[in-house]
Formats: structure tokens, C-alpha cells, sequence
């Protein structure tokens, strides 16, 4: 070999090497694996799912996974799933559900809450099951069903209900009947306010939006991007996760019906929703309420392997994060997405697919504007400099929780999925998900293309 031509050879090596993205693994840590993932479709709420109870979906959503995977059910060592607005028959929804989908009765199953991380938490709570020995397969998902929320009786109705129930003579009862007043009959709802705070979350969304000095115009304009790319994967097939499910008594669903692409004039007409009459965020540029289930098939590569599945994706890296809940309540993507690379050994530049949970286009578009500011960076957070503003052509590209839906305890499995699945339609390595959640807090995790 002459000096010119091993000059040429080794050029050509290191070209191959910058081209090719080193892999996550971690030593002596086991590769946890997504085989794959599958989801109801998401429908407003008051719409084809109104009469069903949050376990018929995440039934539905388990039985969609077993269809795809054709999974034995007797090798699922544990079932989680996240809910956040639990019906109190089935507080345990994941047990209730996974016996409902034929689960054997020896599969423990256990429900997790973290306000919109919930599916997050399942599935990082299967990845450490995994990865520390206890298990091998896991099924995390998540479901809510917003329809038909439980309505309390107040506390003053509920206490004399109580003590009615104890009393033991007639007299007792007569003279607790004689301390009930007609405004002990008003309903308790759901609280939709921190509790911490006692604000909405739409309000602080539109707090959030006027502090970045985030224009209606730019909400619009992104609820429109989200809308129309949702209605573009749909059309064309992308949105491979979503099962048909047969609704009991109707016909069966098989697609999302939220996504409504209009118009910048027609959604100019709407009013403000929140913060009245001069806030930015309204109906049109917010997620909306919404039912549906989500589940995802999780294993040691060993295990996958040795069954015979290609697995989608590695899950990776990941970081949960707090911060003040009053002024910083939907910031969570800015302060998890650095420490989660970070963590990964990686910069933004390094991922090929970032999927974001969009509660509101304002909450988007001042995640964006913080991540992109050194002063933010330094003041706020203790860094020196910014993580970066993630590229618009690699962002959400198939629609997001604007257009698609947003059942507050699955979409963490929908993120992980659309990570997954763009990655492999793309050709992309890395992804990154991320979400922000009531209470202050954010979830953010690296997913990993498996090799084709």
C-alpha cells in the first residue's frame, strides 16, 4: 500500500466513524428494549367513548398490544400503568384492566400518578425493573378517561352522610337530618387548579406565554403546524400506533378526531379562554380534553432477542425534574432536556427526533425561548450557557398533543412511540422526549434507534 493511498483509507474510516453516532450502552447495565407500543385513538371527551369506564380503554389498549406483539401473556412479569383522574371503583386501574385483557391472575400490576408523566413514570419505573434484574418483560401504558370524572358530594354532605350511617337511634337521626342546610347539595368537581396555588393551569399557561412576550399570532400560528402535521401522518398512514377498537353498542374507532386543522382568521376569532380579555391563550391554541389508552411492550434486549422480536428502540437515559410550580409550572422540558443529555454524553445537535408534549402552543413557544437564552441559562437555571433552541424540522413532525389529544395518564407512551417510530421512518439515531406536568415537575428521556 503506498503512503498516498493508506492516507485515503484512513480518510475514509474517519468519515464512516463521524457518520456513525456512537450507541448508549452502559456497562454492566442491561439494554431495556421497546418491542412495540400501541394506543386507542384519541377522542374528545364527551364523544364515541363517553359511556365507557377508564378500564374498558386501557383494556382495549392491552389487547391491542397483545394482537401486535402476539406476546405469550404468561411471560409479562408486571403490568404498570399511569392514570390521574382515578375512578374510585378501580383505583388499581392496571390490575383491573390487565385481568380484564386475560392477564393471568399472578401478574402483580400496579397504578403510578404523576399528573401528565404518568405513562412517563410506568415506563421509567419498567426500565428500572429491567434493568436491575427483577424482571425481564413489563407492559407500561396509560389511560384517562376525561368523559366521566367523579362528582363529590361536598364535605358537609359527605360528614353527615358518615355520621347518618353511625347513628343508632332514631333521635340521632333526626337531629343530624335537622343540621342539613340546601347548600350542602352543591357539587365538589375535580380540581383543574394547583393545589399549591390554586391557579389553572390554562392561566398559568397564559402567564407563561405574556412573560416571554409569546404573540397570540405565534400560538396560532404553532396549534396550526401541530394541526396540520397531525392530519398529514394520519392521511398518510404514520400514526401506526393507533388500533382500531370497537366501541360495546357502537361502531368501531379507528382513528384520532381531534385533528381539525383551520384557518389564522378563523382561529383569530376565538376569545381569550383563561385570562379575559386580554390573554393569548384560547381553545384553538390549547389541548383538549380528552380519553384514550396507551400501552407499550418493554424488555431486556437479552430476552427480546432470544424470543425472536426486532425491537423498535433502546429507552435510555432519563430525568425527572422540579421546579416552582407558580411561575415555572410547564418549564419542565427547559431544565430536564440539558441534564438528560448531559447525562447521555450528548448535545442537541445529536438528536434526530424530539417529541414534546404540547399542553399549550404558548407553553411550547417559551420552553423554546428559555431554552434558547444564555440570561435564562445563568439567572435561572445555574448554568453558563444555553441547552439550544431544537430545530423546527426535526420537532414534533407528526402532530403533537394539540392536534392528536391529550389523555393526560397515556401520552408519555404516545411521545416514547412517535420517538420510536420517526426514527425508523427517518433513519435517525437519537430522539428526545420530554413533557411538563402539574405540580412544577418534567420528564425527559433518550430513545434510541435499534439497529436495522
Amino acid at each position: 500500500m503506498t503512503l498516498v493511498s493508506g492516507w485515503l483509507l484512513y480518510g475514509w474510516i474517519i468519515a464512516v466513524q463521524t457518520k456513525t453516532k456512537k450507541t448508549l450502552a452502559k456497562p454492566n447495565i442491561r439494554n431495556v428494549v421497546v418491542v412495540d407500543g400501541v394506543r386507542t385513538p384519541f377522542l374528545l371527551s364527551g364523544t364515541s367513548y363517553k359511556d365507557l369506564m377508564p378500564h374498558d380503554l386501557a383494556r382495549a389498549a392491552l389487547t391491542g398490544l397483545l394482537h401486535r406483539t402476539s406476546v405469550p401473556k404468561e411471560v409479562v412479569d408486571y403490568i404498570i400503568f399511569g392514570t390521574v383522574i382515578q375512578e374510585v371503583k378501580t383505583s388499581n386501574v392496571a390490575r383491573e384492566a390487565a385481568l380484564g385483557a386475560g392477564f393471568s391472575d399472578k401478574t402483580p400490576a400496579h397504578t403510578v400518578t404523576m399528573a401528565c408523566i404518568s405513562a412517563n413514570q410506568a415506563m421509567t419505573t419498567g426500565v428500572g425493573l429491567i434493568a436491575s434484574g427483577q424482571c425481564d418483560v413489563i407492559v407500561a401504558g396509560g389511560v384517562e378517561l376525561m368523559s366521566d370524572v367523579p362528582i363529590r358530594h361536598s364535605r358537609k354532605m359527605r360528614k353527615l352522610m358518615l355520621d347518618l350511617n353511625k347513628a343508632k337511634s332514631m333521635g340521632q337521626r333526626l337531629s343530624l337530618i335537622s343540621k342539613f342546610r340546601f347548600n350542602f347539595l352543591a357539587p365538589e368537581l375535580p380540581a383543574v387548579s394547583e393545589f399549591s396555588t390554586s391557579e389553572t393551569m390554562g392561566h398559568s399557561a397564559d402567564r407563561l406565554a405574556a412573560a416571554f412576550a409569546v404573540s397570540r399570532l405565534e400560538q396560532d400560528e404553532y396549534a396550526l403546524r401541530s394541526h396540520s402535521l397531525a392530519k398529514k401522518a394520519q392521511d398518510e398512514g404514520l400514526l401506526s400506533d393507533v388500533v382500531p377498537f370497537k366501541v360495546p353498542g357502537k361502531d368501531t374507532v379507528t382513528k384520532d378526531n381531534g385533528i381539525r386543522p383551520s384557518s389564522l382568521e378563523q382561529m383569530a376569532k376565538l376569545k381569550p379562554a383563561f385570562i379575559k380579555p386580554y390573554g393569548t391563550v384560547t381553545a384553538a391554541n390549547s389541548s383538549f380534553l380528552t380519553d384514550g389508552a396507551s400501552a407499550m411492550l418493554i424488555m431486556a434486549e437479552e430476552k427480546a432477542l432470544a424470543m425472536g422480536y426486532k425491537p423498535k428502540a433502546y429507552l435510555r437515559d432519563f430525568m425527572y425534574v422540579s421546579q416552582d410550580p407558580k411561575d415555572q409550572l410547564l418549564l419542565g422540558p427547559t431544565y430536564a432536556t440539558p441534564k438528560v443529555l448531559e447525562k447521555a454524553g450528548l448535545t442537541m445537535n445529536d438528536i434526530d427526533a424530539f417529541e414534546f408534549h404540547e399542553a399549550f402552543s404558548g407553553q411550547i413557544l417559551a420552553n423554546f425561548k428559555a431554552m434558547d437564552s444564555d440570561w435564562f441559562a445563568e439567572n435561572y437555571m445555574g448554568r453558563k450557557t444555553k441547552v439550544g433552541l431544537p430545530p423546527l424540522e426535526k420537532f414534533n413532525n407528526w402532530g403533537g398533543s394539540l392536534s392528536l389529544g391529550h389523555p393526560f395518564g397515556a401520552t408519555g407512551c404516545r411521545l416514547v412511540m412517535a420517538a420510536a417510530n420517526r426514527l425508523r421512518k427517518e433513519g435517525g439515531q437519537y430522539g428526545l422526549v420530554a413533557a411538563c406536568a402539574a405540580g412544577g415537575q418534567g420528564h425527559a428521556m433518550i430513545v434510541e434507534a435499534y439497529p436495522k
